[in-house]
């Protein structure tokens, strides 16, 4: 079957499914629309690395867990990009030490933004062949985890630019002659790029782009409006997704260096991103050369769109790590500092499990970004890890932001001045960017129970529209009968999930004796859940899409055990004593969210003493990390 074929075979389906569970045909099309570009970014990668072959699609269908495949390896130390990423972190921390990282107005200056493209900063995923430093994602991944520590939005426009920006656009679907024309361009930092997405009416749901362009002679006429787009200003480059006969297509589209009747800045307070620049764009019959338009081998513009926030949501996940160090590593001292009835609060347990838990969530987040690049370097598409990623990154940061950095420093976090108090939007807003946490759950779910439902669900849901029946039940004798053909198959696999027992570590794979028993615990729960997963769609049948929260709570479990492993493998692999007590914390956690039990008074007694390792210095990632100066001492 040929691909073409193949799609609208799926298309067809999914506009049937919804509307034999109550849809309108409009919302049938979109839907369609949406998996057809999943499957279209599904066919650039190779067989062996498709979701269907991805680590967690394999520990959740295929019967075993590929413990192999959860190892991520650290990065060589001895690669030509490093010499950049330490000539960027050298020319990052003396602007933070002369305070010339924002210009007056508060944004990031064209200074520092000078000097980082002098030391290759822009050009970190970029060829060398054009210019760029070349970089692979797991050690951009961890640069970028540095540079957070020393000053988050300059790893976030590090982020935008190569991540969902023009860099990836152009080096992963551009031609030979566009690669040529404009990654040096982009890798030399004269063309800083955003991507230009997100509409007034077109966020999550992206087949409500509105944004046209018409080809007259050699330009592409534009017209159309794109909201919250960062890195946008007069003279940038942006990717920019509109629709060309009614199809998703992108354009490389060069702003002018001045707004001018065809290109208006719309601009607006935001309380995200304050340093950096952040706004709406108004083309009205505004030219892009036709030579720009980006031609994927297979798809259009949204899997151009979909490639790069993959690679942006683990950015965030990063960028988090280093944000969430920046906040323990202020919390130690005011904790020592503040005193309650004669003691400082470093000696109270409630502030020491807020200490533990914080390094808990950073162990964790450094665990599914190292896992994830290193996926993503192999080949893999990465599309359940980088969900996985994003969603614990962005609510590990909200997490520490709002119950241990702000409640630890009390009334000072609300200061003008104070860390917290200047930053609390930037810590909450990556729970939205690169997709909403619950909705890109719900999306974790689509994908893993794709295959599934392709097997055995969409033979019966065909079957269903043949014999006209609308009301299944497979304990009616008429309807059984009538879908003997296509039941049979899904009873044969649902008797042999019930009768296999549970999945277990291969005797040969090294595990630490502290990590074990979470890897124990997240295998016998992961052999479950296909039964769970399956259950769901049987119950719910074509009506599951709209059975959102139970969708979510499904897939936040499973997107819990897959952390669990991670974190566990990742710190047994760092082999140190602050680490591994941080993952068992952890997974610890993990453990108790998903059987519903109490904290023990040994939990308690591991997070004490993490804590005061911690506070001893024992941290090394810590070390070299800035402490702003105590507001209001008191001495």
């Amino acid at each position: 079957m040929s691909t073409t074929q193949n799609e609208d075979r799926e298309i067809s389906f999914a506009e049937s499914a919804m509307r034999m569970g109550g849809k309108s045909e409009e919302e049938a099309k979109r839907t369609g629309a949406v998996d057809k570009a999943d499957d279209q970014v599904e066919a650039l990668f190779a067989p062996q690395y498709k979701t269907s072959n991805s680590p967690i699609h394999k520990s959740v269908w295929d019967g075993h867990v590929p413990l192999e495949l959860f190892a991520s390896k650290p990065p060589s130390k001895d690669v030509p990009c490093m010499a950049s990423m330490e000539k960027s972190l050298e020319s990052i921390r003396n602007h933070r030490s002369k305070g010339t990282i924002y210009n007056e107005k508060g944004k990031v200056s064209n200074e520092h933004i000078a000097d980082l493209a002098k030391a290759g900063y822009w050009g970190m995923l970029i060829d060398t062949k054009y210019g760029g430093q070349g970089a692979s994602i797991q050690h951009f991944m961890n640069f970028l985890t540095r540079v957070a520590m020393i000053d988050p939005t300059t790893a976030g426009l590090a982020s935008v630019h190569g991540c969902i920006g023009a860099v990836d656009p152009v080096s992963s679907f551009g031609s030979e002659e566009q690669k040529q024309k404009y990654l040096p361009l982009l890798a030399s930092g004269q063309h800083l790029s955003g991507f230009a997405l997100t509409e007034p009416g077109a966020g999550s749901d992206l087949t409500a782009l509105k944004t046209t362009a018409v080809l007259e002679g050699d330009h592409y006429v534009v017209n159309g409006e794109k909201l919250f787009i960062t890195n946008a200003i007069p003279g940038r480059t942006v990717g920019l997704v509109c629709l060309i006969d009614g199809k998703p297509a992108a354009l490389i589209a060069e702003l002018p260096k001045e707004e001018n009747e065809n290109f208006k800045i719309v601009p607006y307070g935001l309380y995200a991103l304050k340093h950096a620049f952040n706004n709406g764009l108004i083309f009205k019959d505004f030219k892009v050369p036709k030579e720009n338009l980006l031609k994927p081998k297979i798809g259009d513009g949204l899997t151009v769109a979909y490639h790069g926030l993959n690679l942006g949501r683990l950015a965030l996940c990063a960028t988090a790590s280093g944000s969430m160090r920046l906040m323990l590593a202020n919390i130690l001292p005011w904790a020592k500092y503040r005193k309650t009835y004669g003691h400082s609060i470093d000696t109270r347990e409630l502030v020491k499990r807020r200490i533990a838990r914080t390094a808990a969530l950073i162990v964790g987040a450094d665990a599914l970004v190292n896992w994830g690049s290193y996926l993503l370097d192999l080949g893999y598409r990465g599309e359940l890890e980088c969900i996985i990623a994003k969603i614990f990154g962005s609510e590990a940061q909200k997490e520490v932001a709002i119950e241990y950095f702000m409640k630890t420093h009390g009334g000072r976090s609300f200061l003008e001045g104070h860390m917290f108090g200047d930053n609390v939007h930037d810590f909450l807003a990556p729970c939205i960017y690169e997709g909403e946490g619950e909705m890109l759950g719900m999306a974790f779910f689509k994908s893993l129970a794709k295959a599934h439902g392709s097997q055995f669900f969409e033979p019966v849901g065909k079957a269903l529209e043949r014999e006209k029946i609308k009301n299944f039940n497979p304990m009616n004798p008429a309807h059984a009968f009538a879908l003997r053909n296509e039941l049979v198959p899904y009873a044969i696999w649902r008797a042999g999930k019930e009768l296999a027992g549970a999945h277990k570590i291969p005797a040969n794979f090294k595990i630490h004796e502290k990590m074990r028993p979470h890897v124990e615990f997240a295998m016998h729960q992961l052999a479950d859940s296909p039964i769970e997963l399956s259950h769901a769609m049987v119950t719910h049948q074509l009506r599951l899409a709209d059975r959102q929260c139970r969708i979510a709570d499904m897939s936040q479990r499973v997107q819990d055990l897959i952390t669990i492993i991670v974190t566990a493998l990742y710190a047994q692999e760092l082999n140190d004593e602050v680490m591994l007590g941080a993952a068992d914390i952890l997974c610890q956690d993990l453990t108790r969210k998903l059987s519903g039990e109490r904290p023990s008074d040994q939990y308690f007694k591991d997070c004490r003493k993490l804590a005061e390792k911690i506070i001893e210095g024992g941290m090394p990632s810590l070390q070299g990390v800035a402490q702003a100066d105590i507001m209001f001492r008191y001495d």
